[in-house]
C-alpha cells in the first residue's frame, strides 16, 4: 500500500428499514497506524473484465496483498479479437488490463504498466496491437500453460496480485436483443460477439456463452472457494460481469464458497448495453441469470442511487445489505476513484467480515 486511504466517515449503510448507519472508521494506514501484516490480510477474489475490473483491482491492491483477479475471456474485438482469430488463443486484452491495474505505484510498476498498455501505430499488421497482448500470447505458446504464463508476466511486472482467466477456452457471447435493428424496434434478434453486444443500440434481454458448458480454470474455482471476500463488478453488465455466472463450475463455486460476496454497481448506465437501467434493474437482470446466487453486500455510489428504497428491496432478494459511499472521481466523469473505492471496500470488509484475525 503506497498511498494513504481517504477518510471513511461518509460511507453510510442503508438497512432494510431505510435508515442509515453513519459510523465511520479508517484503516490503520489512513490513521497513521501500522499496516496490516501480510499473513492477516483478507483473501480477495475480484471477478469481471475491462475497465470495471481494473478499477476494482486498483482499489483492492491498496488494502490487501492477497488478491486474485478472475477475468472474462469472451472479448472478440480489437487486438484481442485479431489474435484470437489468427492464433486460436484466449483473448488476452482484459487479462492485460488486469495485470496493468495490479502494477505498483513505484517507477518499476508504472513503467511496466505503460509498456504493456502501449499500442503500436503503423500502417501494417501491428497497428493497434498492444505490447502486453503479444507478450502474453508469446508466453502461452512458449509454456503451453495459461496460468503459468500469466504468473510469469505478473512477476515481471511486480504485480500486486494474481490474474487468472475464468475459462480455459475462448468464449463467444450471444445475446437476445430487442430492437438491435432500429428499423425493427419490436423484434428480438440473437446478437453474437462481445464487441457487438456491448455496442448494440437495442435492449439486451439476456446473454449466454458458447460453448454452453465451458470448462472453468481450476485455479480460479479454487481461489473463489478459498476466499474471504469475492467482489463482482463493476463493469459492462452483460459482457463482463454476468458471463462469470454462465460458467457452471465457477457459478457452483460462487454459491458454495464460505466467502462473503459484494456486488459493486456501476456509476452510470452503459450506452447501448444497459441504457436507461436503474441500479435495481442491474440486480434484477443479474438474478434472472443466476437465481440461486446470494450476496452479502451491494455497493453503490450514493450520488448514483435516486431511489434508495427500491435498491434496498432489490438487494434483499439476494440477502444483501446496501452500502452507499462516494466512490466516483471528483471531476464528474463516471469513473471510480481508486482511493475512494479502496476506502469503501475496506469499510465493508471490516463491517461485514466474520472470519479471520484481520477483521
Amino acid at each position: 500500500m503506497t498511498r494513504r486511504t481517504p477518510r471513511l466517515s461518509r460511507l453510510r449503510r442503508v438497512v432494510p428499514d431505510g435508515s442509515t448507519d453513519g459510523r465511520g472508521s479508517r484503516p490503520a494506514e489512513a490513521r497513521g497506524g501500522r499496516p496490516r501484516r501480510r499473513g492477516t490480510q483478507p483473501k480477495v477474489v475480484a471477478l469481471g473484465g475491462g475497465m470495471g475490473l481494473s478499477a476494482s483491482l486498483a482499489a483492492l491492491r491498496r488494502i490487501t496483498g492477497d488478491l486474485t483477479a478472475v477475468v472474462t475471456v469472451a472479448d472478440d474485438g480489437g487486438s484481442s479479437g485479431r489474435l484470437r482469430d489468427e492464433l486460436g488463443v484466449l483473448p488476452p486484452g482484459d487479462l492485460r488490463k488486469a495485470l496493468a491495474a495490479l502494477c505498483g505505484d513505484d517507477d518499476w510498476g508504472q513503467t511496466w504498466a505503460r509498456v504493456i498498455q502501449h499500442r503500436f501505430q503503423s500502417k501494417g499488421d501491428l497497428h493497434e496491437h498492444a505490447v502486453g497482448n503479444l507478450l502474453i500470447v508469446a508466453l502461452w505458446e512458449q509454456l503451453g500453460d495459461h496460468v503459468q504464463a500469466l504468473d510469469l508476466v505478473g512477476r515481471l511486472l511486480g504485480a500486486q496480485g494474481r490474474v487468472l482467466p475464468m475459462s480455459a477456452v475462448p468464449l463467444e457471447l450471444q445475446a437476445l436483443v430487442k430492437g438491435h435493428d432500429p428499423a425493427r424496434p419490436d423484434e428480438v434478434d440473437t446478437v453474437r460477439g462481445q464487441a457487438t453486444v456491448a455496442l448494440t443500440p437495442g435492449e439486451v434481454q439476456s446473454v449466454q456463452v458458447v460453448p454452453h458448458d465451458p470448462p472453468a480454470v481450476p485455479e480460479a474455482v479454487q481461489a473463489v472457494l478459498d476466499a474471504d471476500w469475492v467482489v463482482l463488478g463493476p463493469g459492462s453488465w452483460f459482457s463482463s460481469v454476468i458471463p462469470h455466472l454462465l460458467v457452471p463450475e465457477l457459478l457452483d463455486a460462487l454459491t458454495q464458497t464460505k466467502a462473503r460476496r459484494v456486488l459493486s454497481l456501476n456509476l452510470a448506465p452503459q450506452p447501448g448495453e444497459t441504457e436507461g437501467f436503474s441500479p435495481q434493474r442491474h440486480l434484477e437482470v443479474l438474478g434472472r441469470h443466476a437465481p440461486k446466487l446470494a450476496l452479502d453486500v451491494v455497493l453503490a455510489d450514493e450520488a448514483a442511487v435516486p431511489d434508495r428504497d427500491s435498491l434496498t428491496d432489490a438487494a434483499k432478494r439476494f440477502g444483501a445489505a446496501v452500502e452507499l459511499a462516494p466512490v466516483a472521481r471528483p471531476d464528474g466523469t463516471p469513473r471510480h476513484d481508486p482511493e475512494l473505492l479502496a476506502a469503501a471496500y475496506d469499510r465493508i470488509f471490516r463491517m461485514h467480515g466474520r472470519i479471520g484475525p484481520w477483521r
